[in-house]
């Protein structure tokens, strides 16, 4: 039996590049071949195809080519990834016209929960949006947050857009709570608008600006939900602090997948997000106390750790790749 591997070969941005992921396929390759009762008569092998272009990031072309050359080749039984979302979209169509299940650790987008047709042999082992959309949902009833709520994310249009799927988790599921109004709000480069401009957070810092369309004028909801990298998220919280917004009457949930911004610069110390070294620091942290991060949480079950240890020899012996604890393995 075959299983067909399709995920970014080299690009270690991605939780699911190939060095990280490749270690666990050897993994588990090796325990079902080691047991005879599993799979009697049958050994199982893994064949790999890169889901990445020529700049090295995500294909929705590369993808689904590899996939079709794999089926080709190797008649494979399963296909495990891709996980960025316009990359797994057309493999998963592909696989559901061919019959065959998909894996995946990543495709966390709410077009995905949809199992009636295109998705319907798709499985994801990770976390998805519309997960965290029932979290958020979960919170608003619990506290009674029950009138508006604010999205800002980031989105350039390119690559995987993981801020803008964040978001969409959230955008989806937050208004199925009654009467709930949910505003969204793209953060942008190029230091937009001034201070004072209802329409544009963050423009006095030279950085990233925030701007709404219709219903983002006014005063600004209570509860507001942040997608974006670490270093953003500081910028917009400074200015957020000059704005008095930081004082108690506004929550804001920072929504941190894989806890980015707890991850410190010396290993295995955890990086207090606030700080940079700059002379912003003090106010910065004193704004981040209005600041909850949302993050997924890593497993507490004992057999984990040892997992790991094996996952990080097997890294560095087949793949020369240094992992690390954490959500994510970083180099």
């Amino acid at each position: 039996l075959t299983l067909a591997v399709v995920l970014p070969e080299h690009n270690l941005t991605y939780p699911w590049a190939w060095p990280r992921v490749g270690p666990a396929v050897r993994l588990a390759t090796a325990a079902v071949n080691s047991r005879r009762d599993l799979l009697p008569g049958f050994a199982l092998r893994w064949v790999f195809g890169s889901s990445e272009d020529r700049h090295g990031l995500c294909s929705e072309m590369a993808a689904p080519l590899a996939a079709v050359d794999l089926r080709l080749a190797h008649h494979p039984a399963a296909f495990v990834g891709p996980g960025c979302v316009y990359s797994a979209a057309p493999v998963a169509r592909f696989t559901s016209h061919w019959r065959l299940p998909l894996v995946t650790a990543g495709a966390e987008a709410h077009g995905f929960d949809d199992k009636r047709e295109e998705f319907a042999l798709t499985t994801r082992a990770g976390p998805s949006h519309r997960k965290l959309g029932e979290l958020g949902v979960q919170l608003h009833r619990r506290f009674n947050w029950t009138r508006r709520a604010l999205l800002v994310y980031w989105d350039e249009r390119l690559d995987d857009r993981p801020y803008y799927f964040a978001a969409e988790g959230l955008y989806v599921q937050l208004p199925t709570l009654r009467n709930l109004t949910v505003v969204d709000v793209v953060v942008c480069v190029g230091g937009l608008g001034a201070v004072g401009d209802p329409g544009a957070v963050g423009g006095s810092l030279g950085g990233p600006a925030v701007r709404g369309g219709p219903g983002c004028h006014g005063r600004v909801p209570p509860v507001v939900y942040v997608c974006c990298a670490p270093d953003t998220l500081r910028e917009l919280m400074l200015q957020a602090e000059l704005e008095g917004l930081t004082g108690g009457d506004f929550a804001f949930f920072y929504i941190d997948i894989f806890g980015a911004s707890l991850q410190g610069g010396h290993f295995p110390d955890p990086r207090r997000p606030w700080h940079r070294g700059d002379h912003h620091d003090p106010r910065a942290r004193r704004a981040f106390e209005a600041v909850t991060i949302i993050t997924y949480k890593e497993p507490e079950n004992p057999e984990y750790r040892p997992f790991l240890e094996r996952l990080k020899e097997e890294a560095r012996e087949h793949f020369n790749f240094s992992m690390r604890d954490g959500l994510v393995g970083q180099p």
